[in-house]
This record gives C-alpha cells, sequence and structure tokens, in this order.
C-alpha cells in the first residue's frame, strides 16, 4: 500500500482559468515542491499550459508528478453541453499526455441550489426526465475519460451542484457502472452537505479510487448554512479551514483507508478567496506538516 499526498491549484485560490487574480502557474508548481508535494492536479482547464513539452518540464523541474484533472462544468444545464465536452476532451488530452491517471466530474455550482447549500430536507430536486439527462451526460463524459482515453473517471459530490448530498450521489453510483465512474472522495464537501465522511468512507470504500483532503470550520459552516451564504463568500469566510482544525476526523480516515488497503493519491484542497490575506504556501506547508504528524508520512 502507497499513500501519496498532492496538492492542487485552487489551495491558491485558482478556480477559473481566466481570473485575472489567479497567481501565476509557476509560482504554484514551486510553492507545491517546496511545501512538501509530490504531485499536483492540473486546475481549471486553460491555466496550466496545453502544450505538453512545456507544462512536461516544468513539472519535471521541480519534481512533480500530474495527479489528475477537474472538469467543473454545468453539467446540470443542456444548453452549455458543448462547454461541457470542450472541457472534458481538453482535460483528457493534457492527463493522458503527461501520464496521469485522474479525471474528475463535478457538477458546477447552479442557482437552482446555491441557496440549499448544506440543506439537504431543502434543496430543489430535478424532474424524473431532467435526471435522466442529466446523467446521461455525466456517463457519456465517463465512458469517452475511460474508454478513448484510459483514464480513472470518478465523480466528486459540490456544494450547491447537483450532486451535492448523499441520496443523490448514491443514485448516480447506483444508475452509472462502476467499470467506468468511481467516486473522487472530498471529506470536506461531505462534512458541509451535513454527512459524516468516515462513515461514507466505510460504505463505499471500494469504489473510491481518489480522495481529496479538505476540512470544515464547524463555526463558520453553521453561520454560511443559516445565512444561505454563497459558496465562494463562504470561502471568504475561511469555511475551509487548515487540515485538522475543523470537523474532519483525519486520524479516522487514515485507518479507513489503511484498512482498506488505499494505493493512490490523497490531494489537499484548501479553497481560499485569493483577495483576502492569505498565505497559500504557509497553508500547504502547515497542511503537509499536519499530515506527516497523523502517519501521512
Amino acid at each position: 500500500m502507497t499513500i501519496r499526498i498532492g496538492n492542487a491549484p485552487c489551495s491558491w485560490g485558482v478556480e477559473f482559468a481566466g481570473d485575472p487574480r489567479n497567481p501565476p502557474w509557476r509560482q504554484v508548481l514551486k510553492d507545491c515542491a517546496e511545501a512538501g508535494y509530490a504531485g499536483i492536479e492540473l486546475g481549471p482547464v486553460g491555466y496550466m499550459p496545453e502544450h505538453p513539452d512545456e507544462l512536461g518540464a516544468a513539472l519535471d523541474d521541480h519534481g512533480l508528478s500530474l495527479i489528475g484533472g477537474v472538469v467543473f462544468r454545468p453539467f446540470h444545464d443542456p444548453d452549455q453541453w458543448l462547454d461541457v465536452v470542450d472541457g472534458a476532451e481538453r482535460t483528457c488530452r493534457s492527463l493522458a499526455t503527461h501520464g496521469a491517471r485522474h479525471l474528475v466530474l463535478i457538477d458546477s455550482i447552479s442557482a437552482r441550489r446555491a441557496p440549499t447549500a448544506g440543506r439537504p430536507d431543502e434543496a430543489e430536486q430535478m424532474d424524473p426526465a431532467e435526471w435522466r439527462s442529466f446523467r446521461d451526460r455525466i456517463e457519456t463524459i465517463s465512458k469517452m475519460g475511460a474508454e478513448v482515453y484510459g483514464l480513472t473517471v470518478s465523480i466528486h459530490a459540490h456544494a450547491a451542484g447537483f450532486i451535492d448530498f448523499e441520496p443523490e450521489l448514491e443514485r448516480l453510483l447506483d444508475e452509472i457502472d462502476e467499470s467506468v465512474l468511481k467516486i473522487c472522495f472530498d471529506t470536506g464537501h461531505h462534512s458541509y452537505a451535513g454527512y459524516d465522511p468516515v462513515a461514507f468512507m466505510k460504505r463505499h470504500m471500494d469504489r473510491i479510487s481518489y480522495m481529496h483532503f479538505k476540512d470544515i470550520d464547524p463555526v463558520v459552516k453553521a453561520d454560511v448554512v443559516a445565512e444561505r451564504t454563497d459558496f465562494y463568500q463562504a470561502c471568504g469566510q475561511g469555511i475551509f479551514c487548515n487540515l485538522g482544525r475543523g470537523d474532519v476526523d483525519f486520524p479516522a480516515v487514515r485507518q479507513v483507508l489503511i484498512e482498506a488497503g488505499y494505493d493512490g493519491w490523497c490531494t489537499v484542497e484548501q479553497d481560499c478567496d485569493p483577495t483576502l490575506d492569505v498565505r497559500p504556501l504557509d497553508d500547504a506547508k502547515a497542511n503537509r506538516a499536519y499530515l506527516d504528524s497523523i502517519g501521512f508520512g
């Protein structure tokens, strides 16, 4: 069993490729390596260079592996299907070129679901026909990633999207074959949604192919849920705190992984607002030190 620890550009505030607030991509690679991580995710398509030689040389310079990439697009909106496909194809090509394994699918934030992030009993649900079409779009991209590019494709629940809460995540897993769709399990988003990450892992470890490590400040969570705060404003309020300072039981997470013989990447994600007084390199170092302290050396 080998557990490798990586990080992702969102820990430096990189959520969208064209955001002028983004730090330079080479700086993110440098910081990631300096903080002691072995790999990094691609970030939003278009943030890292798509020319293979340029990115490949920079990864080699910093001794980093490319772990995977995320397609954070509106799977829920049929009018945005071409945008979803474009993001998926470009991400797949980059991952395959650099020998990365993980393609992660996330239904992006919907205005219909944003007010009920963390409030499963109030969240609007799709009608049966809308759900079938939504599911089929996810399955189409899953099959492309798995069958055309040879990637391990996983679904990632995310606050304020239509795959947010346990029942809809488990429904999707029941309806799409595990040969083409697995789980990228995010500890923080699962807590944000109001569920127990460790309990979910124990039930579904056989389908979890990739882990995102994120912690949740319970005081901030209670406030943003009560106030129906926008997801990105919640990030600015510090809902995603340093690992070990929130409500996720990471020693228990580690134990579940060990007992399951998990062999693969666990990627730290501490989404932040880059316009605020944040120090991503310091946070990255603190998170790595915490994981070392509980046995993720």
